[in-house]
């Protein structure tokens, strides 16, 4: 059956809602609006006939990046391909941007489906990352002093430039939600509102930042194994959750990115919740407009 792929508008919602997805409480349907409303998101849909069989979108961070997502697919038509199809259009149409650089993808590493498809299309795949969340740090909480705040942007930038932006490792930018890092990610405002904390020795940075996805998360950025070996650094992510938990509205939670390796590193008996690693795949300009793969070259044929 010839299928279409076309940007979704909100008179579109009837076809998401028909779709059988096997997702219960999809937030897709809660958040359609948004998606196909607001500047930096859209929302693409591949139809046969009247049906819509899959969906997915982009969003954009930073002004320069692209992360594809809310892949959906009727499970009445699975096995034709057909997400593969619409994600290699969501990929070409988010290049088809001037100002966007990198496009990727986040997926649970137990998603082999998904890693299949973000793998025919030539994206490069990140080490996994637990997207650890907790509201008990005391496991953790000593009697060491607090690390200094950094207060000078300059030292900000230089320890991003410094830990992840020459080394173009990747971000923690948003819980949920990282980036290969380059001097774009960043803004001005990014420093004024991110907290910098350095240890006594000065070889050591941590970052604390304030989210919200679905609940409000002080998001805890810090790249070494050495968790349980730093004096001061959890006394200084505990002072800081507390100042946020009095704040925030709502219940309140600690989030890490944690490696594998800083996962187990964690002492026995730790209340983080480690689900499904995410893997993060993606493709920058540069190498796509030398990618010449089967599904991109197909998609581009439709309309």
């Amino acid at each position: 059956m010839e299928h279409t792929i076309r940007t979704l508008k909100m008179e579109d919602l009837p076809y998401l809602e028909a779709m059988q997805t096997g997702i219960e409480d999809d937030y897709v349907k809660r958040i359609f609006e948004r998606l196909v409303t607001t500047e930096n998101n859209r929302l693409f849909g591949l139809f046969l006939g009247e049906q819509l069989a899959s969906v997915c979108g982009y969003t954009i961070f930073a002004g320069s990046y692209a992360m594809i997502g809310r892949i959906r697919s009727d499970i009445r038509y699975r096995g034709k391909d057909l997400a593969t199809k619409l994600t290699a259009h969501v990929l070409k149409a988010a290049f088809e941007l001037p100002n966007i650089q990198w496009v990727g993808a986040n997926t649970q590493e137990e998603n082999a489906p998904a890693r299949r498809v973000l793998e025919k299309l030539g994206l490069y795949e990140h080490p996994p990352l637990y997207g650890a969340i907790t509201n008990d740090l005391s496991p953790f909480i000593g009697d060491a002093p607090m690390w200094a705040e950094l207060l000078d942007a300059d030292q900000k930038k230089e320890w991003l430039g410094r830990l992840y932006i020459e080394p173009g490792v990747v971000f923690p930018y948003e819980c949920y939600y990282l980036f290969p890092a380059s001097e774009a990610l960043f803004s001005d405002k990014n420093f004024t509102e991110w907290q910098f904390f350095e240890n006594p020795a000065k070889d050591r940075v941590l970052i604390l930042k304030k989210d919200f996805k679905k609940h409000y998360y002080l998001h805890a950025v810090y790249p070494w194994n050495d968790l349980c070996s730093q004096p001061g650094l959890w006394e200084t992510i505990s002072d800081g959750y507390a100042q946020y938990a009095e704040q925030a509205p709502e219940e309140t939670f600690v989030w890490m990115d944690l490696s594998k390796e800083q996962a187990a590193a964690l002492p026995e008996g730790h209340a983080f919740e480690l689900p499904s690693a995410w893997v993060l795949y993606g493709v920058p300009r540069s190498s796509f407009n030398t990618m010449k793969t089967d599904s991109l070259s197909a998609a581009g044929k439709h309309n």
